[in-house]
């Protein structure tokens, strides 16, 4: 017998099936660059802008604290290591005077006095010229911000805008109140409509609940969506459920159709 000096492929070749393309060693570096980017591109951003936000109220609230109370008087300016001059300090001090301080402040607006002193500083900004309008405006925002009974988006919907047969993603306010809900009536939605990739810009607007499309996502789908301009899309339902709702689609497209011929 002949004695077989190789292990045959348990898979012989077929020649009609292509071999996959071989990865030069380049490309598999180019991969694994844009992969470490797509892992430390996110984490370094959030780390800078915390960072950044601290360094700022530091700067804004640490010359407010007296010298003695400051702990930073009482440590060494720079320490020398391995002959490396150190700067020392106390990074946040700042956003933790100010946490206390806004603490300490609530507090006191909670008991009666404190009450009467916030209502007596309420009314003499509101009834400065011009100040009063600025005042009363942030007021009134900072107000809803904070307001447990309603939030600032309640839902999230597609809105036909800017024209007919383009859609693009939009957020629910509040219910419609005052006069514009009076005159408006309770068939009509407000909806703020995002620009990307800054979403603290856009349109806000009045339109039908009939108009919408109301969408499963989160608020917070739909905002990463909008900031990734659309690269980012939020897998929140099974294929079941997005075969039941293409088939809805679907049959509604085809009802649709069939009224449009019957008009014609």
């Amino acid at each position: 017998m002949t004695k077989r000096t190789h292990k045959e492929p348990d898979h012989p070749h077929n020649p009609l099936v292509p071999e996959p393309p071989k990865t030069s060693f380049f490309s598999w570096v180019r991969g694994r660059f844009f992969a470490g980017v797509v892992i430390a591109a996110p984490i370094t951003i959030t780390i800078y802008l915390v960072a950044s936000f601290i360094t700022w109220i530091d700067a804004r609230i640490k010359p407010l604290i007296p010298r003695a109370w400051n702990p930073e008087t009482y440590i060494p300016d720079t320490v020398t290591i391995f002959g490396t001059e150190i700067t020392l300090g106390l990074p946040g001090l700042g956003v933790v005077v100010a946490f206390i301080g806004l603490t300490f402040l609530g507090a006191v607006g909670a008991n009666l006095i404190g009450r009467s002193m916030i209502k007596a500083g309420d009314q003499f900004l509101s009834r400065l010229p011009v100040i009063k309008t600025i005042y009363l405006l942030f007021k009134q925002l900072f107000e809803t911000l904070a307001s447990n009974q309603e939030t600032s988006f309640r839902d999230i919907v597609l809105v036909e805008f800017p024209k007919k047969g383009t859609w693009c993603i939009g957020f629910v306010t509040v219910p419609l109140k005052g006069e514009i809900g009076a005159r408006l009536g309770p068939k009509m939605m407000g909806v703020f409509v995002p620009t990307t990739p800054n979403p603290t810009s856009g349109f806000f607007m009045f339109v039908p609940k009939s108009e919408v499309i109301d969408l499963n996502m989160t608020i917070e789908d739909g905002a990463k969506m909008i900031v990734s301009v659309g690269m980012v899309v939020p897998n929140n339902l099974t294929p079941e459920q997005l075969d039941e709702i293409r088939k809805k689609v679907a049959e509604q497209s085809a009802a649709d159709l069939q009224d449009k011929d019957q008009g014609l």
